[in-house]
C-alpha cells in the first residue's frame, strides 16, 4: 500500500519542520551562548520552551486534538516569543549585578519585578491579535490560522505565568554571582 496526495505532503512537511526545528534550536543555543558567554544562562533561557510547550499541547487537547502543520508552525512562533521573554529576564538580572552591583538574590527579585510588565505586554500583544482567529475556528478560511492561534494562545498563557515563577527560581539556584 502506498500513500500519496495530501497525506504524503503533510508527512513530508512534518519531517521537514521537525528537522529544521532541531537545527534552529541548536542555532538559538549558540546565539544565546555568544550573547551571554555562558551555557548555563543559555540553557536557563531555553527552559521557557517546555513551559510554552505544555500550554500549547493542553490548548490543542481541549480544542481540536489534532497536531497539524499549522500547529507546528504555531509552536515555532511560540518558542520565539518564549525565548524572548527569557532573554528579557536573564539579561536584566545580569545588568543589575554587573552595573548596579546587586547580589544575585537582589537582582533576581528586582529584575523580576521590573520585567513583569514587559513580559506580560509581549504576551498580550501577540495573544490579543490571535484571539479572533481562535474564536472563528469554524469559519471558512481559518483552517490554517485557527490551529496556529490556539497553540500560540495556550502556550503564551502557560509560558508567561510559569516564566515569572520557574525562571527566577532556577536562576537563584543555578545563576552565577557576578564578580565585583
Amino acid at each position: 500500500m502506498e500513500y500519496g496526495g495530501q497525506f504524503e505532503s503533510e508527512a513530508e512537511a512534518t519531517r521537514t519542520i521537525g528537522l529544521l526545528s532541531i537545527v534552529s534550536l541548536l542555532f538559538i543555543i549558540l546565539i544565546l551562548y555568544i550573547e551571554f558567554r555562558c551555557f548555563r544562562d543559555a540553557f536557563l533561557v531555553m527552559v521557557n520552551l517546555p513551559l510554552a510547550f505544555i500550554g500549547g499541547i493542553i490548548a490543542v487537547y481541549f480544542t481540536s486534538r489534532v497536531i497539524s502543520v499549522a500547529s507546528l508552525v504555531g509552536f515555532i512562533t511560540l518558542f520565539g516569543i518564549a525565548t524572548r521573554n527569557g532573554i528579557l529576564l536573564i539579561s536584566h538580572y545580569k545588568h543589575l549585578m554587573e552595573q548596579d552591583g546587586k547580589t544575585l538574590q537582589e537582582a533576581v527579585l528586582q529584575g523580576s519585578m521590573e520585567r513583569l510588565r514587559p513580559v506580560i505586554m509581549t504576551a498580550l500583544a501577540a495573544g490579543l491579535a490571535l484571539v479572533p482567529f481562535a474564536i472563528a475556528a469554524d469559519k471558512p478560511g481559518n483552517e490554517i490560522l485557527s490551529p496556529l492561534a490556539i497553540v500560540i494562545l495556550g502556550g503564551l498563557l502557560s509560558s508567561t505565568v510559569l516564566n515569572m515563577v520557574v525562571l527566577p527560581s532556577l536562576y537563584l539556584k543555578f545563576g552565577k554571582e557576578q564578580q565585583k
